[in-house]
C-alpha cells in the first residue's frame, strides 16, 4: 500500500470507533462539507457520543459532536461500537460486552437509530434507542451452540468474571434479564455491523472467536422490528460464519470494523481480541489474542458457514484501527481521533502527522 498520511482531530478528548460515510445532502450542506463521516465515541451514553468528521470544500478537516435527543432513554446506554445504514436510517450498535475485567453490562446491550437527514436540520435530532436486556446475547450463544463452528472455549477467569458474576449480580438485584444468561455462555463483544442487500444485519464479533482463532460473523434478521413500540419483535440469528484465511498462525483475531466493500463485497478490519496493558481478563486467559496488529481484509457475501477472505493490507504496526470507509481508516488514539488515508487518494492535510508506508 502507498504511504498513509494522518489528520488528528479532537472531539471532547474522546476516541473514535467505526467510520460511516455521510450520504444525506442535508447534513453535508449544513456543515459546508465536501465529505463527512459519522463516528461513535468511546465514553458516555450514545446520544452524547455521535460525532461528525467533516472535510470542508477547502480541504480542511474539523470534528464535533452532533446533537441528539434520546428522550426517556437519555443516559441509559454506553459503549456504542458499530454503525450501519439502511433506508435513510443510521443504526448504532452497542458492544453488548462489559468492562475489561467483567462483568457484562446491560447498558451496553442496545441498538439505536436516527434518520440521517434529520441531523442536517437545526436542533437535536431524535434518536431511537432499544435496550435488549441480553436478548441478543442469548440468541448469539444459542446460534453458536447449534452451528457447525467450534468457538474458542472461555477460560475459567472469563467464565467467572463475565458470566457467573453477571448472573450473581442479576439474581441479587432481581433483574429479569438474568434468565437470558447461563453458565457456560460466551461473552459477546460486537465491533462491526453492515446491512446486506436483503436487509439482514451482519455483526462482526471481536469475541468470541473460533477455536482456530478465526473471527466470527453473526447474521441477524428483523432489526427494524425492535423499534416498533406497538408490536415489538426481537431479531433472530439467521446464521453464524467463520472467516477463514485471514488470521496469522498462532494468533487470535476478532473484528474491529465491518463495511460494504467494492462490487458487493465486504471490507473489514480484524485485530486483537482486547487491548494490551488494560487489565483484560480475556487476555489473561487467551494471551495470544493481544499482541496482534490490525489487518484490512475483504470477502464476498457469506453463503457458506466458512467464508474465505483475502488480505487487502497489513496495517502493522498499528494495533488500534477501529474503522474504514472510502479509502480512509480511523484509529483509536489517546484522547484524540486520527484519520488516515493514502496520499494519492484525495488526502487531507499532511502537516499534522505522517504514518508508515503500508
Amino acid at each position: 500500500m502507498s504511504e498513509l498520511v494522518s489528520t488528528e482531530l479532537m472531539v471532547g478528548c474522546n476516541e473514535a470507533s467505526d467510520l460511516l460515510p455521510v450520504q444525506a445532502p442535508e447534513v453535508l450542506a449544513a456543515h459546508g462539507a465536501r465529505r463527512a463521516f459519522w463516528t461513535v465515541l468511546d465514553e458516555g451514553s450514545v446520544e452524547q457520543c455521535l460525532a461528525l468528521l467533516v472535510q470542508k470544500h477547502d480541504g480542511e478537516w474539523t470534528a464535533h459532536h452532533a446533537a441528539f435527543d434520546a428522550g426517556i432513554e437519555t443516559g441509559r446506554t454506553e459503549d456504542g461500537e458499530a454503525l450501519a445504514r439502511r433506508d435513510g436510517w443510521v443504526y448504532v450498535v452497542g458492544s453488548h460486552f462489559g468492562s475489561k475485567g467483567g462483568p457484562l453490562r446491560p447498558k451496553r446491550a442496545f441498538f439505536a437509530r436516527f434518520r440521517e437527514a434529520d441531523a442536517g436540520h437545526p436542533g437535536a435530532a431524535r434518536l431511537e434507542i432499544v435496550r435488549n436486556q441480553f436478548r441478543l446475547h442469548r440468541a448469539i450463544n444459542d446460534a453458536l451452540a447449534a452451528a457447525d463452528i467450534e468457538p474458542l472455549p472461555p477460560g475459567d477467569r472469563v467464565q467467572d468474571r463475565f458470566i457467573v458474576e453477571s448472573i450473581n449480580r442479576g439474581t441479587e438485584r432481581e433483574k429479569s434479564w438474568v434468565t437470558r444468561l447461563a453458565p457456560g455462555d460466551l461473552p459477546v463483544n460486537v465491533e462491526g455491523a453492515v446491512f446486506t442487500p436483503a436487509g439482514t444485519l451482519l455483526l462482526g464479533l471481536r469475541f468470541p472467536v473460533t477455536a482456530a482463532g478465526e473471527p466470527i460473523i453473526v447474521e441477524i434478521a428483523d432489526v427494524e422490528g425492535m423499534f416498533d413500540a406497538d408490536a415489538r419483535t426481537w431479531p433472530e440469528v439467521v446464521r453464524a460464519y467463520a472467516v477463514t484465511g485471514a488470521t496469522p498462525p498462532d494468533q487470535l483475531t476478532g473484528f474491529r470494523a465491518l463495511t460494504t466493500g467494492p462490487d458487493g463485497t465486504y471490507d473489514a478490519i480484524i485485530g486483537s481480541i482486547d487491548a494490551l496493558g488494560k487489565g483484560s481478563v480475556l487476555l489473561d486467559d487467551h494471551p495470544s489474542g493481544g499482541d496482534v496488529t490490525s489487518r484490512h481484509i475483504r470477502f464476498d457475501r457469506p453463503d457458506n458457514i466458512r467464508v474465505p477472505a483475502k488480505l487487502v493490507a497489513d496495517l502493522a504496526p498499528f494495533h488500534n484501527v477501529e474503522g474504514l470507509a472510502e479509502g480512509f481508516y480511523v484509529t483509536d488514539e489517546d484522547h484524540r481521533v486520527a484519520l488516515w488515508t493514502a496520499r494519492a487518494a484525495a488526502p487531507p492535510r499532511t502537516d499534522v502527522g505522517r504514518g508508515p508506508s503500508w
